[in-house]
């Protein structure tokens, strides 16, 4: 069976990609089946673009196409690849730092965002009031998958205030994270981040963040589409609509995402913990084991509040996220447990229906 890249594709190193010892053990079993791996680069419906060793190809993904939005294939996939006249990918390997959200339709499934990330920019723009909440989000995500978050400040050459000093205000938000200033117009900043941004990196935000000029930077072409934001209420349109993975000139690859309306979370305790790091401090003085910081006696972070060493916003941030993660995972349990009772009902019947038809034979 021959191997059929698109025409005029260059060959890739798969390690630029990604690749590694421990993905290419996973893989034994499909090489030695004459099955070729393949990075995805984008999800069209029943297709994929990938990136392999020989080129770029498009491929059918049906067969790696789930109802399950959490199996389904995405963006930063690795996959078995049959090679020929029509390919087609035939399996996904195990990931690892998957970005998810809890699904829009608000349903317990979770919505896989990018898979196999190394690093997760959060980018905000500077054009535009800091939102905190949503900056506390994206590092959940990031810290709940293991990849490492860089916090991104954007269109630093028309920022609304000082860049530096909201540069110190996000760095006290998000303790021991990164915060990089950046003009992709001007290119300020650009090569500083390029350093911070190994392996596979991807950018999430909100519509108007500059994601897709900031990839351009990064890329040092014109990959991406940009729209200007509305002057009426500095909102962004979706230039991005689609999930996209490209390679990096330095290596390593990165994932352009259209902008995040929400991010909701769905049983991200860790990351939480992670965010909130000096609440969790706080909290080990609580006179409870199980305190929800709100009316118990002897409460530390109560008294933190009291004091003023700590931000009653932020803690109010901190409960309505634990509170969101928690009802998120619930429902996930309760799917679960609905799934494995039909499947024991089912179980039952076919037991039943096999002694009826025994009877009848007897």
């Amino acid at each position: 069976m021959s191997f059929s890249p698109s025409p005029n594709s260059a060959a890739y190193d798969l390690a630029a990609l990604g690749w590694d010892g421990t993905l290419a053990e996973l893989f034994t079993e499909y090489g030695s089946r004459g099955l070729i791996a393949a990075r995805v680069t984008r999800v069209d419906r029943g297709l994929c673009d990938t990136l392999t060793a020989g080129g770029a190809v498009r491929a059918d993904s049906t067969a790696v196409t789930t109802a399950d939005p959490e199996h389904t294939v995405c963006t930063g996939d690795w996959a078995a690849l049959e090679p020929g006249p029509q390919p087609r990918l035939v399996a996904l390997l195990p990931r690892r730092g998957v970005i998810a959200r809890a699904s829009v339709d608000r349903t317990s499934h979770r919505q896989i965002l990018a898979a196999n990330v190394d690093t997760l920019a959060v980018v905000a723009s500077l054009a535009a009031p800091i939102k905190p909440g949503r900056i506390e989000r994206l590092l959940a995500l990031a810290w709940n998958a293991g990849a490492t978050p860089v916090i991104v400040l954007t269109k630093a050459d028309v920022a609304e205030r000082d860049p530096a000093t909201t540069a110190a205000d996000v760095s006290a938000l998000a303790i021991g994270v990164d915060v990089v200033t950046v003009s992709a117009r001007t290119g300020a900043g650009i090569d500083d981040l390029a350093r911070r941004l190994p392996g596979t990196t991807v950018l999430l935000g909100p519509s108007g963040a500059g994601k897709s000029s900031l990839s351009n930077a990064l890329l040092g072409v014109d990959r991406m589409d940009t729209n200007d934001v509305r002057a009426v209420d500095g909102k962004g349109r979706h230039t991005t609509v689609h999930r996209e993975l490209f390679p990096l000139p330095g290596g390593g690859v990165l994932i352009d995402t259209p902008g995040l309306r929400g991010v909701g979370l769905h049983d991200v305790g860790d990351g939480i913990e992670h965010v909130f790091g000096d609440i969790e401090e706080i909290a080990h003085g609580c006179g409870f084991r199980d305190c929800r910081h709100r009316s118990e006696p002897r409460c530390a972070v109560q008294d933190a509040v009291t004091d003023g060493r700590l931000d009653l916003d932020r803690l109010d941030r901190y409960r309505r996220m634990v509170r969101e993660s928690e009802w998120a995972a619930s429902r996930g349990d309760v799917r679960q447990a609905s799934k494995r009772t039909a499947a024991d009902k089912a179980v039952t019947r076919d037991i039943k229906a096999l002694y009826r038809l025994r009877g009848r034979r007897d």
